[in-house]
């Protein structure tokens, strides 16, 4: 009897402790102190833009938006994909994809730039008859759709970086297909989600063993690939064979925060939004008026490989709730984020 007493009270102190380390690895005892050296400004008109990528010559941000609560609420509901012309002297959003004959709910979007200066917008969109990488080719300021490519190993896609003209890598952020089995990988922190290629023809697993895969990019020189593992604080850095679309994991820079779509500046520095306080953000995920803590961080390489992390913005979520990009042009910082009705264009000094 003493030793199931005795054995009793290990098993409960380790329900706490467990319980106490998922709280703490969330980041809800971290001390947040709000700045950003500069002022941001709400463009409106957009609900859900929780990714945004700018094309490094025009200055044409491309954003992906889903109002992801009306969604959640059974609403019926088309997503987009607007166009926002930062060198614009007045810059106004356009729907691109109004007119697109498919249901449209965007989340990841890639923009890809061939030789000859053609663009391609690749775009995950999680459709009601499964899941699809959209291929759409930007002209004279129009998106033309021109594919739909989809695959069994593609289950729960979150973004997606292309590297040619049919070819791209893209994350699955879970690896279990059932409701228990993905927030169990998320609340024990089980690395179960993997990066898929697709080579032009088909899929295959490139990267695993990754704590909740998020946001993709690829070097300039595309020659590295960059992985945020989102409940694994961290961005995790392969070496990529162009060839054959290979991953070599080389090393992991650790942040500290729930790290989630990934984006470069003209100098190949990274910019990564993250929710620095996780369970946080799985609140206001269910409740709006919720707030998120929003973070970007630049992370900036030495000629030797080394790499510097700057905090460049965090606010509490009374300006921008549960962030989930930065884009930079110039010094133009855009911020958008997973649920709320707008983005931020910040003026950096």
């Amino acid at each position: 009897m003493k030793f199931i007493k005795i054995a009793a009270i290990i098993i409960f102190l380790t329900i706490i402790w467990r319980i106490i380390d998922t709280i703490r690895h969330a980041g809800e005892f971290k001390n947040l102190k709000p700045h950003f050296d500069g002022q941001c400004q709400k463009i409106g008109g957009v609900a859900g833009a929780e990714d945004i990528t700018i094309h490094p010559q025009t200055g044409v941000a491309f954003i992906s938006a889903n109002d992801r609560r009306a969604l959640l609420a059974g609403e019926q509901t088309q997503g987009a994909i607007y166009v926002y012309d930062l060198q614009a002297e007045s810059p106004e959003l356009k729907n691109l994809t109004a007119t697109f004959s498919q249901e449209l709910h965007p989340h990841g979007i890639s923009l890809y730039s061939s030789d000859n200066g053609a663009a391609s917008l690749f775009v995950v969109n999680h459709r009601p008859d499964g899941e699809f990488i959209e291929i759409f080719d930007y002209q004279d300021s129009t998106l033309v759709h021109r594919e739909s490519i989809r695959g069994e190993l593609m289950t729960s896609p979150n973004d997606v970086v292309a590297v040619g003209p049919r070819s791209f890598y893209v994350t699955n952020d879970h690896g279990n297909v059932s409701t228990f089995g993905r927030t169990a990988e998320e609340y024990l922190q089980l690395a179960r989600s993997y990066v898929l290629y697709y080579d032009g023809q088909s899929f295959k697993k490139v990267a695993a063993d990754i704590l909740y895969a998020n946001g993709i990019n690829v070097s300039h020189d595309g020659k590295t690939v960059y992985v945020a593992a989102c409940t694994g604080l961290k961005i995790h850095v392969y070496d990529r064979d162009a060839g054959s679309g290979a991953l070599q994991l080389a090393k992991q820079i650790p942040l500290g925060t729930g790290v989630d779509n990934i984006e470069l500046d003209a100098a190949g520095n990274l910019w990564a939004a993250a929710h620095p306080q996780l369970l946080t953000f799985t609140g206001h995920a269910k409740n709006a008026s919720k707030l998120s803590p929003s973070e970007i961080l630049k992370i900036s390489f030495t000629a030797n490989g080394d790499h510097q992390i700057e905090q460049i913005y965090l606010n509490e979520g009374d300006e921008i709730s549960g962030s989930s990009v930065g884009a930079v042009f110039g010094q133009k910082l855009l911020v958008g984020s997973v649920f709320e009705k707008y983005f931020l264009v910040c003026e950096m000094k």
